[in-house]
């Protein structure tokens, strides 16, 4: 019987009290997890392992970081002790050659990874290899990762990568009742509107988010965003875009989640 071809997501991760709270956003992630068809492995990418270089998790039990701080004692006390995956690590290290792929045995899954995949699979019963974010690469470079992975997607690997499309701590209000700033709504439309481009990568409007001009407020750096182009990367010809969710929140940060397949 052939294996249907994983989807692949991009989730707006947000807050790490999205770990601890139920709420649109993860009550979005838990149907994904209890809807889509079920993979035999996960590739994580997180915003917040950024490198010099590309690293992936090879251990065969990966560590949860708690990169964050301020927040409450059970956040802290929290663990997702999913299995990693040598094997994997291995197939994602051949799908992207000829990049040099270091193999990482001290990291393991941080909060934009495990605070998703929490909600999504809370058994942590399938196993987890996190491939790091390039910071000294553009972001075509990015898009074109995602391409080498896709035909992983096909043996039963699930892409699953979080980030926020705008993410301006600097901007953000403590004011739950506060609007979302004009610029962080003009940019997380125009993204919005350009998902489901397929021309050149060099004319992609996505890959060339820098030249929006509300990007620079919207991303200030660009960590947050990058791991969208790994998922639309690799989507394949005419496949479906989609959007489980969408929102501001604190006025300056995209919980937008995209759907591939």
């Amino acid at each position: 019987m052939m294996q249907p071809r994983m989807p692949a997501l991009f989730l707006g991760h947000g807050s790490p009290m999205n770990v601890l709270q139920e709420n649109r956003y993860t009550r979005a992630w838990r149907a994904a997890g209890e809807t889509l068809p079920r993979p035999r492995a996960i590739i994580a990418v997180s915003a917040h392992w950024y490198t010099q270089g590309v690293a992936v998790t090879a251990m065969e039990d990966p560590r949860t970081i708690h990169d964050f701080g301020g927040f409450p004692q059970a956040l802290f006390d929290t663990r997702y002790p999913a299995p990693g995956s040598p094997e994997l690590a291995q197939q994602i290290a051949d799908a992207l050659a000829p990049v040099a792929v270091r193999f990482d045995h001290q990291w393991g899954f941080d909060h934009g990874s495990w605070g998703v995949l929490i909600k999504m699979y809370p058994d942590a019963d399938i196993p987890v290899v996190q491939l790091s974010v390039d910071a000294t690469q553009p972001p075509a470079w990015h898009f074109e990762q995602g391409r080498k992975l896709a035909a992983l997607r096909d043996s039963g690997v699930m892409i699953v990568a979080s980030g926020n499309v705008v993410h301006n701590l600097r901007k953000v209000s403590w004011d739950e009742t506060s609007a979302a700033w004009p610029w962080a709504l003009n940019f997380n439309q125009y993204v919005r509107e350009n998902l489901a481009y397929q021309g050149e990568i060099a004319t992609h409007p996505l890959v060339n988010f820098m030249q929006h001009p509300d990007a620079k407020l919207s991303n200030p750096t660009e960590e947050h965003f990058l791991p969208l182009l790994y998922v639309l990367g690799a989507r394949q010809a005419d496949e479906p875009v989609s959007v489980p969710i969408d929102g501001i929140e604190m006025g300056a940060i995209s919980m937008l989640s995209v759907q591939v397949g």
